[in-house]
């Protein structure tokens, strides 16, 4: 197998992990936090890789530039334009329920039970805020370039 066989069954696997991560992403309106950041680092892993062969692409076939055409428009159509906006709306709401959750909370004593339910809550407010910033990070990348 050559050098360009290799780089086009690579984008081939990587691009086809992409391509499920983004039919659960469509199919799913509420992924945890665990598929939101699975699906972003392949979907810019993908990306690198294709910025990367499209810099070389004097010395790619014409069917690894095709490849990465159809590619990048699918990232662009599907996951930019649909899901990231969506995941980003999602993340932002849930955040401002569960803090909402965690102010509404009486202040009076609690029980043992209550105080592991709220620091539960924060775990997982902590979580969301840290999955947005992570997110909020890609959404800068897409307007930089």
């Amino acid at each position: 197998m050559t050098s360009t066989d290799d780089i086009s069954q690579m984008l081939d696997n990587e691009s086809l992990k992409l391509q499920n991560l983004i039919k659960i992403a469509e199919s799913n309106c509420d992924l945890n936090i665990h598929e939101i950041v699975e699906t972003y680092y392949q979907v810019m892993n993908v990306s690198s890789m294709s910025t990367m062969l499209k810099e070389q692409i004097e010395s790619q076939p014409d069917s690894l530039l095709n490849k990465i055409q159809i590619i990048d428009k699918s990232i662009s159509e599907q996951f930019n334009s649909n899901i990231h906006p969506r995941i980003m709306k999602t993340l932002s709401t849930s955040i401002k329920e569960t803090t909402k959750k965690l102010q509404s909370g009486n202040t009076d004593k609690k029980s043992k039970e209550e105080i592991e339910s709220e620091a539960k809550l924060f775990e997982e407010l902590r979580q969301k805020m840290s999955t947005r910033e992570f997110v909020e990070q890609y959404d800068k990348g897409l307007y930089d370039d």
